[in-house]
């Protein structure tokens, strides 16, 4: 196999690395927002998730049906310059409804990568590696969380040091506002780079010479397949909403457990989340292939319950009193076992449909897995925290409650989907 296709999913995980810097990096800024603002942890959960999903979640079906035809290339290219854009101006919000309107544009714009980015790769690999590339592609939500919290953390230990900065037109802005100013750039170099370097693939896997499926087509084509591709999607989002809360609130349980600085936190953090969720992607994307191979045609849904499964015990873990490297441990193997699932479970969905339905039907997954699990899940988790246990320094007893209750659901829906995933996927293998 030529270099050329790793070139362009290596290329779409870098994309995939920015967008989770900048989605990710305002999970190192709670003390300093939350001041600027005077607002509490569930006001803050709102802007670190439900602002971000809403508007991912609603532009995700129309720019996937964008994706399914028209250029891909040229979507994920302005897709990128936008949300980088967008995340600068979180820099520039001297209000918290400013900030809120911000972080909806952000993401807007991260709407366009994923349905485009999963059909692209669709249309370049084989089947027998269509594991290891997806999960590849996700790895950069792995390095983009890890690189958010530890270039985050040291952009923040260094702009915290300075009073106010001067930035040209805008003016004078706090330490925390001229973060989002420095991770929001390099996008914008990135987009150029995809727009000169990469070709538009052909399209394969189609089941009609139509130039665009109407969306009845589309409606009709899921509702065949419920059981396969709902419960799928369903069983998966509500296991999202406690890897988001780990992702969003690990650095925040350290500094409040533990009297981590910024700084620390964001070292621990981001290696966990870049070594931990990264041999767990590879893990992942290994065992998927390899069992698909065989002709388990459900092996990417058992390795997502082995997912769930893993991450269970390490997460309750936290809700009670551990040493240091105790919590660092069970956080990083939480993490590990919470990667399995990354690439698998967009990746599923390629299988399960035809080419000209693939961005649509992965942008309903990832419309119901952000307001699920970007949306609710650190929500309800900061919701525990105030109105629960009513105290900041309970973080690590809210991440085992949530994941005590959620992950035996999630896994009970994904269970009553393998058969039905196993019959709708030998079908498309048929086609």
């Amino acid at each position: 196999m030529s270099f050329y296709p790793w070139y362009v999913v290596t290329l779409l995980m870098f994309a995939q690395t920015l967008s989770f810097i900048d989605r990710m990096i305002l999970g190192l800024l709670v003390g300093p927002v939350r001041a600027a603002f005077d607002i509490t942890d569930t006001q803050f959960s709102l802007l670190a998730g439900l602002a971000f999903a809403i508007f991912y979640a609603l532009m995700g079906l129309p720019l996937a049906r964008i994706a399914d035809r028209y250029s891909r290339k040229w979507l994920i290219a302005i897709g990128i310059s936008f949300w980088s854009i967008m995340t600068a101006l979180c820099g520039a919000a001297n209000s918290y409804g400013m900030l809120f309107l911000a972080r909806m544009g952000v993401g807007v714009g991260e709407a366009s990568l994923s349905p485009a980015a999963y059909s692209m790769i669709s249309d370049t690999f084989p089947k027998r590696l269509l594991a290891r590339a997806f999960s590849l592609y996700t790895f950069g939500v792995a390095i983009g969380s890890g690189l958010a919290y530890l270039i985050g953390g040291r952009v923040v230990a260094y702009v915290t040091a300075i009073d106010t900065v001067t930035v040209p037109i805008i003016g004078a802005v706090a330490p925390w506002q001229l973060t989002f100013f420095i991770v929001g750039v390099p996008g914008l170099v990135l987009a150029a780079i995809f727009l000169l370097t990469i070709t538009e693939p052909e399209r394969q896997g189609k089941i009609s010479e139509a130039e665009s499926v109407p969306i009845r087509d589309v409606v009709a084509f899921i509702m065949q397949r419920w059981r396969a591709i709902v419960l799928h999607i369903v069983g998966v989002s509500i296991f999202i909403m406690v890897v988001y809360s780990l992702n969003v609130w690990g650095p925040t349980y350290l500094i409040r457990t533990f009297d981590f600085g910024p700084a620390q936190a964001g070292l621990s953090m981001g290696l966990i989340l870049a070594l931990g969720a990264g041999a767990g992607l590879a893990a992942g994307g290994y065992w998927g292939d390899r069992w698909f191979s065989a002709g388990q045609y459900d092996a990417y849904s058992r390795v997502i319950l082995y997912s769930m499964f893993g991450t269970l015990p390490f997460t309750v873990a936290l809700g009670f009193e551990l040493s240091i490297p105790v919590a660092l441990t069970c956080l990083a193997i939480a993490t590990f076992f919470s990667g399995f699932q990354g690439g698998l479970s967009g990746g599923l969905l390629q299988l399960l449909t035809p080419n000209e339905m693939r961005g649509q039907v992965v942008a309903l997954f990832f419309l119901t897995a952000n307001l699920i699990g970007f949306g609710l899940g650190p929500t309800i988790l900061a919701a525990c925290t105030d109105y629960i246990f009513q105290n900041d320094a309970a973080v690590g007893k809210s991440m085992a409650l949530c994941a005590a209750i959620l992950i035996p659901i999630a896994s009970m829906i994904v269970i009553a989907s393998l058969k039905h995933v196993n019959a709708a996927v030998a079908e498309m293998q048929e086609r």
